[in-house]
């Protein structure tokens, strides 16, 4: 049996219902994932025929980030924004207002590329080109890194760590963060997981050409779905845990589904013991905790 090249699994020290900084009962790193244009048709080239689909995306940082901006201001809540280096060289004022009104930015490719279908120098390249942009435009690399794709190549922990990175928030298999592993090894990359539960484009993401979803006809209520959105949060807090979202500003930050976002965080805050913090800080508090042990976890993964 060959030697698995990575392993990623739970560390046994995220406990079940760990507490928080503060007595905190549970944690939640509010995250939005700002895409502009970027993505598929911004890889192919289709998006410069689509003037239209263009204008979607660029919706995001143009005109809905101001609104999501305003709202977290109001409510007293830091959080993350994962942002294409592309989309920060292009909308620069926009990405530094992120930072000077105290939030975190974070890596989400150079143009929103499908990790795992580049090679590990290619995953480098696209990791050097957006730190270099990190720093020139926003002062400072990126500390944590959102897969754009949803998945990743198995030498992508290994690329992350080597880049400097603390933290990783791209994987499904726990509630709570964990350590990666690499080659049976533990290691200090912290994974702060989210789940499709919490991703707007679930419920609320519609396009044409290309159709998205591709069925059609489903734009979901909007009572409905912030009763799940709630239901997710009150059992995260009910067990102790961590919650993330991945939320976009060009689904989400339209004006009336901002009212959602502002009900969401008002039921959110109006619970006891809820500790909101960007995910770089809650990987520099999981990153206090004893030295993990060689898991088997739910994500576990071996390859040849």
């Amino acid at each position: 049996m060959s030697t698995p090249a990575h392993t990623t699994a739970l560390s046994t020290a995220a406990a079940p219902g760990a507490r928080w900084p503060g007595g905190a009962r549970s944690a939640v790193a509010l995250a939005f994932d700002l895409d502009g244009p970027t993505g598929d048709a911004m890889l192919s080239g289709e998006i410069w025929r689509k003037p239209a689909y263009f204008s979607l995306g660029a919706y995001g940082p143009y005109r809905a980030l101001p609104r999501i901006l305003g709202l977290l201001r109001s409510a007293g809540v830091t959080a993350t924004f994962f942002v294409p280096a592309w989309v920060i060289e292009t909308w620069p004022d926009a990405c530094l207002a992120i930072v000077e009104q105290g939030h975190e930015v974070a890596h989400h490719g150079y143009r929103h590329e499908r990790y795992w279908d580049l090679t590990p120098t290619e995953q480098a390249e696209v990791i050097s080109r957006s730190q270099e942009v990190f720093t020139r435009v926003l002062g400072a690399p990126a500390q944590g890194f959102r897969t754009p794709s949803g998945d990743w190549h198995p030498q992508t922990p290994r690329l992350l760590l080597e880049a400097g990175f603390t933290y990783s928030s791209s994987m499904r298999g726990d509630d709570r963060p964990y350590f990666h592993e690499i080659d049976g090894a533990p290691t200090s990359l912290v994974e702060i997981p989210g789940r499709w539960d919490l991703d707007d484009y679930a419920s609320l993401a519609y396009t044409r050409e290309p159709d998205f979803p591709k069925g059609q006809d489903r734009i979901a209520s909007y009572e409905l779905t912030l009763d799940n959105w709630i239901r997710e949060f009150d059992g995260h807090h009910a067990e102790g845990l961590c919650m993330t979202t991945l939320f976009h500003p060009k689904v989400s930050g339209k004006p009336g589904r901002l009212l959602l976002l502002e009900r969401f965080l008002a039921h959110m805050s109006a619970q006891p013991g809820v500790w909101f913090a960007a995910c770089r800080e809650i990987a520099a508090w999981w990153a206090q905790r004893p030295a993990p042990q060689a898991g088997g976890g739910p994500e576990a993964t071996a390859h040849a």
